[in-house]
């Protein structure tokens, strides 16, 4: 198999004990990687640290790419991708955990289809401490079926993806948007001809908490995300219906209460799950 690339960030708000597990899940992939690419967005905290040194000391795989200041997920990320060594990179977050077999799938996929320019996967979504899965999510598996759904919504699941370097690089890379630079960028490469796939099968333990649910009611994570897919249609990939849809949807998730919004997903927009 192709030797391939991790592409991690990192920044002061992080845990130092979910960043442990996650920099742990991605040494312990059963096909490893020997360059992980951890950008420390802005200065961290003295515990992240140490755990970065403590793994310096066990991988020599770990590159830590510190940045003087912090400037947001997208730029981090371009920053890191130059970095890169190999033509194939991993996405992985810091508080979410990759299960062992995760690179050895997204590798074969590409092996089985050299046109693959992307290929991201399900993902087990727990809460908390407690690892054990709550639901999966899931997302389109075949290439008709992700140009589609990315029109009005994110077909990949950020953290599961493995891309070729040099097609996101010929995209210009991550947005400056604030959040949603992950779906703005995979709408950029469908529209250009960009392969992808999803692979069936969970990829990663996503951690998915009470913040995540206030974080997508924020004002500021609604106006993102119905600029990207205003982005979308400007560029000819997005249809009207598909924005007017889109931006209906996300201010309607404003004056939803919480509770009733994770009712919703769990309900419309996950798969019970309990894998452990």
């Amino acid at each position: 198999m192709k030797p391939y690339s991790i592409l991690m960030t990192v920044w002061a708000k992080d845990k130092p004990e979910h960043l442990a597990l996650s920099l742990q899940s991605m040494l312990d992939q059963t096909v490893p990687s020997d360059d992980l690419v951890l950008v420390q967005d802005g200065p961290l905290t003295p515990e992240l640290e140490q755990v970065i040194a403590h793994f310096q000391t066990v991988s020599p795989a770990l590159h830590p790419m510190p940045l003087p200041e912090n400037v947001g997920l997208g730029a981090a990320l371009n920053a890191g991708l130059t970095q890169c060594r190999h033509e194939l990179v991993a996405r992985m977050d810091a508080d979410d955990i990759a299960l062992p077999g995760r690179c050895a799938q997204q590798l074969a996929a590409f092996e089985a289809d050299p046109a693959l320019d992307i290929v991201g996967g399900y993902a087990d979504e727990f809460a908390g401490d407690n690892l054990e899965s709550h639901s999966l999510k899931t997302v389109p598996l075949d290439q008709a079926a992700i140009y589609r759904y990315g029109r009005r919504r994110n077909p990949f699941i950020h953290p599961t993806v493995m891309y070729k370097k040099s097609n996101i690089l010929a995209q210009g890379g991550y947005s400056n948007l604030r959040r949603g630079q992950d779906m703005d960028l995979f709408s950029r490469l469908l529209h250009a001809g960009g392969k992808g796939q999803n692979l069936p099968v969970p990829l990663i333990r996503f951690r998915s908490g009470e913040d995540l649910y206030q974080r997508r009611k924020s004002w500021r994570a609604s106006q993102n995300y119905i600029a990207t897919i205003y982005r979308s249609w400007r560029r000819g990939y997005a249809r009207l219906p598909d924005l007017l849809i889109a931006a209906t949807g996300r201010l309607t998730m404003l004056i939803l209460p919480v509770p009733v919004l994770k009712l919703l997903y769990r309900k419309l927009l996950r798969k019970r799950g309990d894998r452990t």
